[in-house]
């Protein structure tokens, strides 16, 4: 057979597919041609910059056909040789104990079992699922889409995700400028043509954007930082770790001791204040609530003054550097990137990374955030768009098949979860192991700075503790804090039932009792666009060079007997009784999309 090419989009990019005899032999970029629209351009002293006819990839993309065949793939519906649901369940042994394949129709009949058990005997809040934080690329398969209308519909105890890649932003930058929408990290609209056109330093601090890119989209922006250094742009980059793009980019390179940024920040703005270099006119007409900073930084209330030698103790950067670093900063119409979207960083997700996020905001308003050349840019986002044309991300309602019941969204048929009982997903080992738990703020605080100070319990008065746990992909084994806590709880047996849907063995689809094995966004079909997520990350496709849509078309066949997200909630939900709610009176995937 001839070799194929189909399109498809990844969580780093768009990509030309090539299969022959049934087999993905390559990935690579999308290049554009005549018929796609042109670029956009930014002149700057007469020179005219343009990205190149083509798309980017993350590096970690270039391996998808390896995913794809992976060892590790799980191709066939499996159940731990140790667990009788009708007899001993040993949930000591999970994570221990093999797998033995069997049936769909064996593993879809336990759990559609197990869930009507647990239901009947405890109520539906006994049941609760946890998504990955990120998932494959696509808005009908994505977590937000086919997994949330399922459950929704079912009923369950939902697990607020916590803001674990902009921690310090969410819960300290919010009460500095009142910024909420983008939970607490800042606008970056039309950034790169300022910066290109106005700033003469870049300061990226806790910063790698070579790697981070933004998140979703991949190397689009690496071009950014060559014109910026043609334009002769300096660029000093402050990070424990000599990073990537330091290493490539830094025209200087500062190396506080981790942990101790926000001691180098209040050492900035004390030698702002000593020079008068900072922005009165700004500080006085747009801020509130200065002279108590000021107070603090020059300590006036704890006879502590936060001098370049002060924080040279601390961070182990010399009064010297500090100094010289404030004070070419002060002399110069200077952008500050804070990570990956300009409200990340490793810095803001340590032991106190909210008062380095705070302070962040304070150095950039001394200075006139907002003035030509002087803001709040990650130098990943950005580009010149057009936002009157909308594309919907996952984060959008009308980007997901749950539905509202607004005849402009996808699903007429409501998806609205009717049990009201949540919990945190930082403490969903305790909730198992040691419950009540409590704790302030719905996660993603996004609606209102108030939503904060909403306290929680786990057990709610009168719901019962989850007796049955559904993972869907991904593993937190690693990745979260103190995650023994979480293999603790996997292993605890007052989770009677756990199942695992997942495309790979990771570390907690060892943990589960049956495991249905998913497919890739390979072998089924959706649509998405590039890098962009919508919802409280609107338009993040601006850091893109172009603004591309994609029909993800189903490569090659499910390896093994996997199925699509989509199709495992389908059968699920035909077993409970409500596939035609699910599907919306019969939408198959193609209808979706």
């Amino acid at each position: 057979m001839s070799e194929q090419i189909f399109t498809n989009c990844t969580v780093g990019g768009p990509v030309f597919v090539h299969v022959n005899d049934g087999r993905i032999v390559r990935v690579r970029p999308i290049r554009l041609d005549e018929s796609d629209p042109e670029a956009w351009k930014i002149e700057v002293k007469g020179k005219i910059y343009s990205p190149p006819r083509k798309t980017t990839l993350s590096p970690f993309v270039l391996a998808e056909r390896n995913r794809v065949y992976s060892e590790d793939r799980v191709a066939y519906p499996r159940k731990r040789v140790d667990f009788d649901p009708d007899g001993d369940r040993h949930p000591e042994n999970r994570g221990k104990s093999p797998y033995v394949r069997i049936s769909w129709d064996e593993a879809l009949d336990i759990g559609s079992k197990e869930i009507k058990r647990v239901q009947g005997t405890y109520g539906p809040a006994a049941i609760s699922a946890l998504t990955s934080s990120h998932h494959n690329w696509g808005n009908v398969g994505y977590k937000r889409s086919a997994f949330g209308r399922f459950f929704n519909l079912l009923g369950f105890t939902d697990v607020f995700d916590n803001p674990d890649s902009w921690e310090g932003w969410h819960w300290g930058s919010i009460h500095t400028y009142g910024y909420y929408w983008r939970l607490g990290c800042p606008e970056q609209y039309d950034l790169l043509e300022d910066a290109m056109k106005n700033s003469e330093l870049l300061v990226f601090w806790s910063h790698d954007p070579d790697s981070t890119r933004a998140g979703y989209s991949a190397q689009e922006s690496a071009i950014w930082r060559v014109w910026l250094k043609e334009l002769k742009k300096k660029q000093i980059f402050i990070d424990p770790f000599c990073n990537y793009t330091a290493a490539r980019m830094a025209d200087k390179w500062i190396a506080p001791r981790p942990g101790t940024d926000a001691a180098l920040a209040e050492a900035i703005a004390y030698v702002w204040l000593e020079d008068d270099t900072y922005d009165k006119t700004f500080v006085d007409g747009r801020t509130l609530g200065f002279d108590p900073f000021k107070r603090r930084i020059l300590g006036k209330e704890d006879g502590v003054k936060k001098t370049p030698r002060w924080a040279a103790e601390i961070t182990g950067v010399s009064a010297a550097v500090i100094q010289a670093l404030a004070r070419e900063w002060a002399s110069k119409r200077t952008m500050l990137g804070c990570g990956a979207r300009g409200g990340f960083g490793s810095a803001c997700r340590q032991a106190y990374g909210h008062e380095w996020a705070r302070l962040m905001v304070y150095l950039q308003a001394m200075q006139g955030m907002g003035k030509p050349g002087v803001n709040i840019w990650a130098g990943v986002l950005g580009a010149p768009m057009n936002a009157r044309f909308f594309f919907p991300g996952y984060g959008d309602p009308i980007g997901r098949i749950t539905g509202d019941g607004n005849p402009d969204h996808v699903a007429k048929k409501t998806a609205v979860n009717p049990v009201k009982q949540r919990l945190y997903r930082l403490l969903f080992p305790d909730a198992i192991l040691n419950p009540p738990v409590h704790w302030l703020g719905e996660g993603f605080c996004a609606q209102s700075i108030e939503q904060q100070f909403i306290p929680y319990t786990y057990p709610m008065e009168g719901h019962p503790e989850i007796k049955l746990f559904y993972r869907y992909g991904g593993s937190f084994i690693g990745t979260m804090t103190d995650t023994n806590k979480w293999v603790q709880a996997y292993q605890s047996p007052k989770l009677e039932m756990i199942v695992n849907q997942s495309v790979w063995m990771d570390p907690e689809t060892k943990m589960a009792d049956v495991i249905f094995p998913a497919c890739t966004s390979f072998e089924r079909n959706d649509i998405a666009m590039f890098s962009e997520t919508g919802g409280y990350s609107n338009h993040a496709s601006s850091g893109c060079n172009y603004r591309v849509v994609v029909y993800e078309k189903k490569c090659i066949e499910p390896v093994g007997e996997s199925k699509s997200d989509l199709e495992i909630f389908t059968l699920l939900a035909d077993k409970l009784g409500f596939r035609d709610d699910y599907t919306d009176g019969g939408k198959t995937e193609e209808d979706w999309i």
